[in-house]
């Protein structure tokens, strides 16, 4: 094993067995959501979908089809973890939200893709459990209304057109 191979895919920067394996393992317990959502990518990328199902929460479990989790997991070369947003989730916390970004590509393609998500979790009997996801839809920003033109009237009500008053 090299010493790239050996780093833990969540991209800690350390080695898989200092890092998430305890985990995985049942040797150590998660303290935050943070951590549980980097043991579970690891274990995505590592094909341990018994982790993945262990470490979901029992209001929604039922939801999971292990098939289709296996299928995703052995078919993806998993290439980098980027957490974007945390909010709670930490010892203190029964409850956390973590947005975050993950690179993968399919086996025998070349196109890296991105997940996006946002990750809920709870804690159940005192663990952090992962609750449920929401995905989430990274690209061009649509606009909500009508684009203002330039000659229109600007929308602060000065009487001035756009151009002349907010379009500065």
């Amino acid at each position: 094993m090299t010493q790239a191979s050996s780093l833990c895919p969540c991209g800690s920067g350390l080695a898989v067995k200092d890092c998430c394996k305890p985990f995985i393992q049942g040797k150590s317990q998660v303290a935050t959501a943070e951590q549980l959502l980097r043991a579970r990518y690891t274990a995505f990328a590592l094909g341990d979908i018994d982790y993945i199902i262990q470490t979901h929460h029992s209001k929604t479990v039922h939801e999971i089809k292990r098939e289709e989790v296996q299928e995703w997991s052995a078919s993806s070369e998993w290439l980098g973890l980027k957490i974007v947003q945390s909010e709670a989730g930490t010892v203190a916390d029964t409850q956390g939200s973590i947005v975050f970004c993950a690179n993968f590509r399919t086996r025998g393609e070349e196109k890296i893709q991105e997940h996006w998500e946002q990750s809920l979790f709870e804690k159940e009997n005192g663990e952090w459990k992962f609750l449920d996801a929401r995905g989430i839809q990274n690209g061009p920003l649509r606009r909500e209304g009508p684009k203002v033109g330039r000659n229109d009237p600007c929308s602060c009500g000065s009487g001035k057109k756009f151009k002349k008053c907010h379009g500065k």
